[in-house]
């Protein structure tokens, strides 16, 4: 896996998943294992949308060789109208 710079949500959901399965889990245990239900676990996986970002980070310290560095927020100066 090539991983390098900022991570986005979406692909934060995305190795999450690929971690847990070349841990060869199931959803039902990763949920046991990380004390979540297997359809939190789901949705930390297939719904990048639903806030799940330290269930993802947990998943990939647990099941991977990586260590999740972050979070990493971004300001922007607002455009001034007129």
């Amino acid at each position: 896996m090539r991983l390098k710079g900022m991570i986005t949500e979406e692909r934060l959901a995305e190795i999450a998943k690929a971690s847990r399965m070349a841990a060869k889990k199931t959803k039902a245990l990763a949920g046991r294992e990380l004390n979540v239900s297997r359809m939190t676990i789901h949705q930390a996986e297939e719904c990048p949308d639903v806030s799940l970002t330290k269930l993802r980070c947990r998943m990939i310290e647990m099941y991977s060789g990586f260590n999740v560095i972050g979070p990493v927020f971004m300001l922007e100066r607002k455009k001034r109208s007129g």
